[in-house]
């Protein structure tokens, strides 16, 4: 087949534009560069010239190379020069009516059979395409920054344009080396659209001062594998960048999840746009600097000091209990591992011994500390063995009943001044702790599964815990070697309260039939880093237990955008639950 648009021109050369020009060109492709004014062209052939000479220094072209490149790159400020591509793609500023115009101009002088692509992250293709007599030629080709490295491109269909186009396009991208996804026109399109939200709420969840930056920024790296944390990607974006696309997101949809937090636009008029401008959720070194610097505590009483521990014990005898008695163990602290019964108390125990012969096996632990571990745990089947012991931690069924009848015997049966932790994901701590009599020492301690894995650890205070029992659970995850992050009583927590809303938007664009359910997932990995696509994650997690966070958020909140999709309901009522059933989004039994 023959290659696709031997000349491309590219109009507006900043970062993004002169970053594509590049890529074109080096596919071996004559590139027209067109720019406002010769000054800007000028600027923009530097540019170009700049970002190939430190490709070479870089070792990721020859010099030889890059000359052959810029053989190929011819820049300008005369518009008419694009009537020589066979494709146009824009890459000017991120405003309807600039766009528009360009478009007109573009049809105008551009043959009938010329191409025309937008660049936009945000904007309707669809209202750019209809400033043209040739909306069915008219789609979105939307590159990641910084080209050089990114391999997505989304590929943007309106309802006009026509499959021929967006496949010569798809086949353009394979041919730079790219991977394409098909998208539909909406706000955002795939990345953005699911990635924008999800930043809002996490900008939200701190102006509510309901978690630290910090904290907020650590339990989605830690919890979810992210490359980086919501509130420090805000500023490497560009506070005003993502307001603008929120902006855009909010007019298509009206779903309040997409109206802008109030402190975006509180940052935005202060000029605190992130790195760009040396300070937004953040303060850095210097304007363009990545590096953030220590900022002065605000005054605040000492926390007092923690209650001691030196026994704990975990009731359950799943995956998640077995887990947080290994993490107990391996740092040195007696264990009892209290089940309903002798036997799965037992079978429990067996299970942790696998465990740490895995880690023996990967050399991740000695013989010694595996003997060490295993001598420090006690099955039992009876919770009256937990009588003297400093801290319980629940690990049972995640249903409300279940647990409030726990608590109520462990309030009977451990001795005063013990802790008493939850580790529910989902439920309200304070309705574990109102099942006792001292609810100031209830506390949620929300492991991640695998627990000996996993470093993160909510530590979820009610209204009604008392200080020194917050302060002993962050002494005892700093014991056992796990990252602790502080957040109050509410549904989700951190990490499920921003990831499950931005799982369920991803069933819903699946459900308006917008992407394919692998398109989605490879726009989420390639597009914005993240270790799983949403229907992968979906998959692993469990249509069921997704769900039932969704309501439990939904119940929580009343937001009408956090209702559980349709979809999502429906696979969870044919008893599709993902990988557990060998069926999800996916079928896994053919693989």
């Amino acid at each position: 087949m023959e290659r696709p648009f031997p000349t491309v021109a590219v109009v507006g050369l900043g970062t993004m534009g002169a970053g594509v020009a590049v890529a074109v060109a080096r596919s071996g492709r004559r590139v027209i560069g067109v720019e406002a004014g010769p000054t800007r062209a000028v600027r923009a052939l530097a540019r170009i010239e700049a970002s190939t000479a430190r490709a070479v220094a870089r070792g990721r072209l020859t010099a030889e190379e890059r000359t052959a490149l810029l053989a190929l790159i011819e820049v300008g400020d005369d518009l008419a020069a694009a009537a020589q591509a066979d494709l146009v793609i824009e890459e000017v500023p991120e405003d309807l009516e600039l766009k528009r115009g360009l478009f007109a101009e573009l049809d105008r002088i551009c043959p009938p059979e010329t191409l025309l692509a937008t660049g936009t992250t945000a904007l309707s293709v669809t209202r750019i395409a209809a400033a043209t007599a040739r909306p069915e030629r008219v789609l979105g080709v939307h590159f990641f920054n910084p080209v050089h490295s990114m391999k997505l491109v989304e590929v943007v269909r309106t309802v006009l344009t026509s499959p021929q186009a967006a496949e010569q396009v798809a086949e353009l991208a394979r041919d730079l080396g790219k991977e394409p996804v098909a998208a539909g026109d909406r706000a955002g399109f795939i990345a953005n659209g699911l990635l924008f939200a999800y930043l809002n709420q996490a900008a939200a969840m701190f102006e509510s001062r309901y978690a630290t930056r910090e904290d907020i920024d650590a339990a989605m790296r830690l919890g979810c594998g992210l490359p980086m944390g919501p509130l420090a990607l805000l500023d490497l974006i560009g506070v005003d960048t993502a307001r603008t696309v929120l902006e855009a997101m909010y007019e298509q949809s009206k779903d309040r999840l997409h109206a802008p937090a109030p402190i975006l636009g509180q940052l935005v008029a202060a000029g605190l746009l992130g790195r760009k401008s040396g300070r937004g959720f953040y303060t850095y070194e210097a304007p363009g600097s990545s590096t953030p610097v220590a900022e002065e505590a605000a005054a605040a009483e000492a926390r007092p000091a923690g209650r001691e521990v030196r026994s704990v014990g975990v009731c359950g005898s799943g995956t998640m209990a077995t887990g947080i008695v290994e993490v107990f163990a391996k740092a040195g602290l007696p264990v009892l591992l209290a089940a309903r019964s002798q036997e799965k108390a037992e079978r429990a125990k067996a299970q942790l011994a696998k465990s740490l012969e895995r880690s023996v096996a990967k050399g991740r632990l000695t013989e010694q500390a595996r003997d060490a571990a295993l001598a420090l745990v006690t099955p039992t089947g009876g919770y009256q063995d937990l009588a003297d012991v400093d801290l319980v931690v629940e690990a049972v069924a995640e249903d409300l009943a279940v647990k409030r009848e726990l608590f109520t015997a462990l309030d009977r049966i451990v001795k005063p001044g013990a802790v008493l932790a939850t580790t529910t994901s989902s439920l309200p701590v304070i309705s574990c702790a109102t099942a006792t009599s001292r609810p100031q020492d209830v506390i949620g301690m929300h492991f991640f599964n695998p627990a000996p894995a996993m470093k993160l650890v909510e530590v979820v205070s009610t209204v009604l815990t008392a200080e020194d029992v917050t302060a002993t659970v962050l002494e005892l995850c700093a014991k056992v070697r796990k990252h602790p992050v502080e957040c109050g009583d509410r549904a989700g927590f951190i990490v499920n309260a921003l990831l499950f809303p931005y799982l369920n938007d991803a069933v819903r664009m699946l459900a308006e039939h917008y992407a394919t359910v692998d398109d989605i997932d490879t726009a989420m990995k390639l597009g914005c880093g993240y270790p799983m696509g949403p229907f992968e994650l979906l998959d692993v997690v469990g249509l069921d237990v997704s769900l039932t966070i969704e309501k439990v958020l939904h119940q929580e909140f009343r937001e009408p955008g956090l209702a559980a999709a349709p979809l999502l309901e429906h696979l969870v009522a044919a008893g599709c639950l993902g990988r557990k059933t060998g069926r999800g989004f996916r079928d896994h039994a053919r693989r």
